[in-house]
């Protein structure tokens, strides 16, 4: 607190406090711009403080290469938390022509990989606004970073898992803020482009056709999706009505059509466990691209074309990853973890049910898996830390996170808390979770405090072991499971 100044005469206390002010404007004014973030601790200049985004307009123009830029229009509208005389926004990889602020053009630059705009008078708390920035989006590999486009052998996709979203477009890129998302893209002629949510239509002129796309629940960014390809769309139709529509490269229509098949009943079995599916709409993008992994993006997700096409996969194993990315929906897409520390109730869910799925429709037994990664989950933890509290990525690795710890390491979390609390209990607890928290944003604490309410006893001491413990605890009902020997090298997993 500063020195009281009662004592001093009333017309110098005027001139003390005017002069001040003025000091503290000049440096605020002098100060350089700086990286903020939401503070998560796996990615603290990740996410903007003080305003909230209530939706999002992405328009792409593409240029027919996908080598180079397309024009980018991104508009953000979002509600103001705290009075903001600048406002950050992640955004680490394109050139900004221009910004503007509720229509006014706005002073911007840059400071690490956020955009920080100065609009001409301050944004009060509570207000709304609107900011406009008109930029390129550029396809080519950001140095030292992973995600954003993805470029296919027709087109581009995206990955922006975890914190690619604004190597594309200028966002509040951190899971925390979820919004609404309306989506352009105009293509040369030939071209078929595909986003989240539903179609609203497509208007052709003069050798271009523009398609809008517009989501119906809130979207993280990290779950944004857009395929632009020579792709053919083909539609069909799920449990309740729902509309199911799959993106593939027209020349593997043929092929590919036996896999995509079997989405609806996918979708129904996850209805079975869970409950109803959560969004308007779903469908496989399926891309002619060497990602090493398969990704949730919501309504559509990514998969790589050879997964399908490719005789060294299983049967069973390529559908068990299906009903992994599916099951993503539930877990991460409409429940999405609040910080990145809580990725382990994403990953470790759509694993248990991948599993849950190849036992009961493949007779690949759950039990064996998860002796098997009870056997190594010591060795997981050394390496990425617990399920719940992973270690930060490595420099340059940004994917580094998704380690074994929160795919079957996480699981085994799930499985032992099945045989704690009984299979009914368990059932009940994974219906509350997408229930109660669907749209939103949930925690690990919320996850604990549910599974405790529903199996009527404190879980909490077995949820600080399973999840913060750098050793597994013992298997309830299998005092014989036992840590395997250290293994130097432990594979990494394809699926996210």
């Amino acid at each position: 607190m500063p020195r009281t100044l009662r004592h001093r005469p009333m017309r110098r206390l005027k001139a003390t406090v005017l002069a001040s002010a003025v000091s503290v404007c000049l440096l605020a004014a002098s100060a350089p711009p700086t990286p903020l973030g939401v503070g998560d601790r796996l990615f603290p200049y990740l996410g903007n403080p003080g305003y909230d985004v209530a939706s999002y307009d992405l328009a792409f123009t593409y240029p027919g290469d996908n080598g180079k830029p397309l024009q980018a229009v991104t508009t953000i509208d979002a509600r103001v938390t705290r009075t903001l005389r600048s406002v950050n926004l992640d955004f680490g990889h394109g050139k900004v022509a221009s910004v503007e602020v509720d229509g006014r053009p706005a002073a911007f630059t840059t400071a690490g990989e956020d955009l920080v705009v100065t609009p001409k008078a301050p944004l009060p708390e509570h207000s709304l606004t609107r900011i406009t920035v008109h930029h390129t989006s550029d396809p080519a590999t950001a140095q030292g970073r992973d995600g954003g486009w993805v470029r296919t052998a027709d087109g581009l996709a995206m990955a922006n898992q975890a914190d690619a979203a604004h190597l594309v477009f200028p966002c509040n890129d951190h899971p925390s803020d979820k919004a609404l998302f309306t989506i352009r893209v105009t293509a040369p002629d030939g071209y078929t482009a595909v986003a989240n949510g539903l179609p609203e239509g497509v208007a052709r002129a003069g050798g271009r056709a523009t398609w809008t796309y517009r989501t119906r629940h809130p979207m993280a960014t990290e779950l944004a999706q857009v395929s632009i390809g020579r792709s053919t769309v083909l539609h069909r139709t799920g449990p309740h009505g729902l509309p199911v529509r799959d993106v593939v490269p027209s020349k593997d229509r043929k092929a590919l059509e036996p896999w995509l098949a079997k989405t609806p009943d996918q979708i129904a079995w996850m209805e079975s466990k869970v409950g109803r599916y959560p969004f308007e709409t779903y469908g496989l993008l399926m891309a002619s691209a060497t990602t090493g992994f398969e990704l949730e993006t919501q309504t559509l997700s990514l998969f790589e074309r050879d997964l399908f096409t490719d005789p060294a996969y299983p049967k069973w194993y390529v559908e068990s990853v299906m009903v992994h990315e599916l099951s993503h929906q539930w877990f991460g897409d409409s429940v999405t973890p609040r910080a990145w520390s809580d990725l382990w109730l994403n990953e470790g869910h759509a694993t248990w049910y991948e599993a849950l799925y190849a036992e009961e429709k493949a007779h690949k037994s759950m039990e064996t898996r998860m002796k098997a990664a009870y056997g190594a989950s010591d060795q997981w933890r050394a390496a990425g830390g617990p399920p719940a509290r992973p270690k930060p990525p490595a420099a340059g690795q940004k994917t580094g996170i998704f380690r074994a710890n929160v795919y079957d390491g996480a699981a085994l979390v799930l499985y032992a808390l099945r045989r704690q609390i009984g299979e009914a209990a368990f059932e009940r607890l994974e219906r509350a979770w997408v229930r109660g928290n669907r749209d939103s944003t949930a925690t690990t604490a919320d996850f604990v405090r549910l599974a405790s309410d529903v199996a009527g006893r404190d879980l909490s001491g077995f949820f600080k072991a399973w999840l913060y413990g750098a050793k597994t605890p013992p298997m309830p009902g299998h005092p014989d499971w036992k840590p395997a020997p250290r293994q130097k090298n432990v594979p990494r997993t394809m699926k996210r």
